[in-house]
């Protein structure tokens, strides 16, 4: 792949959606190089192209590192028959991890569910039920662990408050260190 000179011109697209829940301005990378701008209600175009070409030199370095993950990495798309051979095994180790690290937590949870994304390796749900990307079959189990205690502390904490990470790094105290990793992965 073809790195571009810092002061060379070139070209961002993207594309751009509005949402009523949204309070800043937000950028989007996705394995490939895509881009999404998500402008708030009040946002206007201007106000996205300003701050589009105040972040261009960030934007230029993640498409690259995007286009790079989506042609190298883990989180990319893969065949349907891929994922219907290995979304079985998949639940049963996310069922077994739940189990493991739960019983420090005792969190309850419903229903846990297995899925082919292609940005995300889990959530969690209002409602209590866990989704895990099939991937998770791939991982380091440091990186397994740390995506599954991530999942069940959202159980408790909905967000990415102090409580959700001090929830967090009672079972993985290096959390900061295997999010990096699993964000360069």
């Amino acid at each position: 792949m073809q790195e571009l000179d810092k002061d060379e011109k070139y070209e961002i697209k993207y594309e751009i959606r509005k949402s009523s829940r949204a309070r800043n301005l937000r950028l989007t990378i996705y394995p490939g190089g895509k881009m999404v701008a998500t402008l708030p209600r009040r946002a206007g175009l201007d106000q996205l192209e300003g701050f589009i070409l105040q972040k261009a030199d960030w934007i230029r370095k993640k498409i690259l590192e995007a286009r790079k993950r989506g042609q190298n990495g883990l989180l990319t798309k893969t065949s349907r028959r891929e994922y219907m051979k290995l979304k079985e095994d998949a639940r049963k180790l996310a069922v077994s991890k739940l189990r493991e690290h739960n019983q420090i937590y005792n969190f309850s949870y419903n229903r846990i569910a297995i899925r082919n994304q292609k940005t995300r390796w889990g959530s969690c749900s209002q409602k209590g039920n866990l989704n895990f990307n099939y991937k998770i079959i791939h991982l380091p189990e440091k990186h397994l662990d740390y995506i599954i205690v991530h999942e069940l502390c959202h159980l408790k904490e909905l967000n990415h408050s102090v409580r959700f990470w001090n929830l967090v790094e009672k079972i993985i105290p290096d959390y900061k260190k295997i999010r990096k990793e699993l964000r360069q992965a």
